[in-house]
């Protein structure tokens, strides 16, 4: 089990990983950064004039070991934007570090991503929402345990004590929803709360958060829009709501359900992403 503190010599290895992976890009230069949640991670695979790389591949990158996340770094153009994407991500209850959490991410926007686009696969806590929504995320609400900018603080990575106001930028935000609508979409706005897993939350914790504003639940997400924030990076996360949460669903909740569901939006998903890049590229 590894230490949630940040690592010693955590930007060194940043810029190593940044290095390895740009010496493999040759002249693309990615502007955007994507990570891809569970089941959601072929969008990658619609890019033009790829290029990928294994998590293995890259120095000090943490390996993805979870069903549903592919564990390759692909690069590509999508419409006038070169698109750097995770296909999955490494998540705390694995026993990664938090450090180890937003490595690649930090790793990402070094490489010169300066916007992030976070995706995950969520439970639905607000009753308005159904299996298959997309929601953007306004805010969060942190039940880890621990934040990833403990330890060690290097001022290269951004101030000691950042502040999180605007963690999700709200230019990205409007955009997302208008992108939506231009799609024929209704778009959720909504709170996400990260707990720290591996186990579904239980039904009075569900309540609990419900009671305490969120409207969405997951394990993951968090830690990458605190670091990428901290980074000078603006974020977007929006979630595929998979399966509403304990206690809501009317039967037991398992993977396979958040896999099934991620297949089902995955042209809904896709044309919104598509529709957000493009909207990026024409504000660049």
């Amino acid at each position: 089990m590894t230490s949630d503190r940040a690592q010693p010599g955590a930007f060194a290895q940043v810029e190593a990983a940044a290095t390895y992976i740009r010496a493999k890009l040759g002249k693309r230069t990615p502007t955007v950064g994507l990570i891809l949640g569970s089941g959601l991670g072929d969008y990658a695979n619609t890019f033009a004039e790829p290029v990928g790389l294994e998590y293995a591949q890259i120095p000090h990158f943490p390996v993805a070991r979870v069903q549903g996340h592919a564990g390759r770094l692909v690069c590509g153009r999508v419409g006038d934007a070169w698109v750097l994407a995770m296909q999955g991500r490494v998540h705390f209850y694995e026993g990664w570090s938090l450090g180890q959490v937003i490595f690649p991410a930090r790793a990402m926007i070094h490489l010169g991503a300066r916007t992030l686009i976070v995706t995950n696969a969520a439970g639905g806590v607000n009753r308005a929402y159904h299996p298959g929504d997309l929601v953007i995320i306004r805010d969060h609400i942190n039940f880890c345990g621990f934040n990833p900018l403990r330890g060690d603080h290097d001022d290269r990575c951004g101030p000691r004590f950042p502040d999180l106001t605007e963690a999700y930028d709200p230019a990205l935000r409007d955009l997302a929803v208008r992108c939506g609508k231009g799609l024929g979409l209704e778009l959720h706005q909504g709170v996400y709360a990260m707990m720290s897993g591996p186990s579904y939350e239980t039904p009075a914790e569900i309540r609990m958060l419900g009671i305490m504003g969120a409207d969405l639940c997951g394990m993951s997400t968090v830690p990458e829009v605190i670091a990428c924030h901290h980074m000078g990076a603006r974020c977007l996360g929006i979630s595929c709501v998979t399966n509403m949460a304990a206690g809501i669903s009317p039967h037991k909740l398992s993977h396979a359900e958040v896999t099934a569901t991620a297949d089902r939006i995955r042209e809904q998903f896709a044309g919104l992403l598509g529709a957000i890049l493009a909207g990026l590229a024409r504000e660049a």
